[in-house]
């Protein structure tokens, strides 16, 4: 009997080209190919270590000051990385030591801000650890042009989207953005998630805030995230609002719209017809 060749042709192999996702991994009898089989282990415990990756708060902090950036220390309720995997309400609120020492800071310099910025690791400090300082940089030069005042950066140890809006309560911020690790997936364990609330306060829902979320070299660009952000902020000061009743509107340029032709929204669609 002849044996069937060994490198038959995979009509799907073309679309490993277009994605990472897990397909077209061939087999091996009933089973997956040792390769697949070990790749897959591996992107596991790459997701696992980055949960578990401790937050190099110090190391970040001399990459801000470096940009001669100031920056606060702080911690939530969880008083350590296994209550915060368990509890996650107490990774949404700051501990009470923390909680003082922001309000001591906020009585020193009062008056408020026009933004707050926070950087906590959530689910993975890997994230926070690789694109923090090359997103704010972006955000660094809009900030500027739009003239916004802005608190030192505050950095968040064990910390979930929720404390921001805590911060920004007690620092008087008209909004809030908080730059967080996101839970890892088997491809992307170090993408980056922002959250922004306008008129931030304890006790508000997910309704009130603004998601933009896979930010990394591989995901979302960090001049596209930048785009969006900025646009939401605008927005949300024009209207005095965010969250579900505020839409990501942002207009992308595109080849069409640079001839000039108005697109905004999604930038996968079709033009308009004329």
């Amino acid at each position: 009997m002849d044996k069937p060749p060994v490198d038959q042709q995979n009509p799907l192999l073309e679309l490993r080209r277009l994605t990472p996702a897990r397909i077209a991994l061939g087999r091996t009898g009933t089973s997956m190919p040792t390769t697949a089989q070990l790749d897959f282990q591996y992107a596991h415990a790459q997701a696992r270590d980055a949960v578990h990756l401790p937050f190099d708060h110090a190391a970040l902090g001399t990459q801000l000051a470096a940009r001669g950036r100031e920056s606060l220390l702080l911690h939530s309720a969880a008083t350590d990385r296994n209550s915060y995997l368990q509890r996650p309400d107490l990774g949404r609120k700051l501990s009470d030591a923390s909680a003082q020492s922001l309000r001591e800071y906020a009585a020193a310099k009062p008056g408020g801000v026009d933004l707050v910025i926070v950087v906590a690791d959530g689910l993975s400090a890997l994230a926070v650890h690789r694109h923090t300082v090359p997103f704010l940089t972006r955000m660094e030069e809009q900030i500027e042009a739009e003239g916004w005042s802005v608190s030192p950066v505050v950095l968040v140890e064990q910390g979930r989207v929720a404390v921001a809006d805590e911060i920004g309560e007690l620092l008087g911020a008209k909004m809030v953005v908080i730059l967080i690790g996101e839970r890892p997936g088997l491809s992307s364990p170090d993408s980056l998630g922002l959250y922004f609330t306008y008129n931030p306060k304890i006790g508000l829902t997910d309704a009130y805030r603004n998601c933009i979320s896979n930010v990394r070299l591989e995901g979302l660009s960090y001049g596209m995230a930048a785009h969006r952000l900025f646009y939401l902020m605008r927005e949300a000061c024009r209207r005095q609002l965010s969250g579900v009743n505020l839409k990501d509107e942002a207009q992308v340029h595109t080849l069409e719209s640079e001839a000039g032709t108005d697109m905004k929204g999604n930038f996968l669609l079709s033009p308009p017809d004329a």
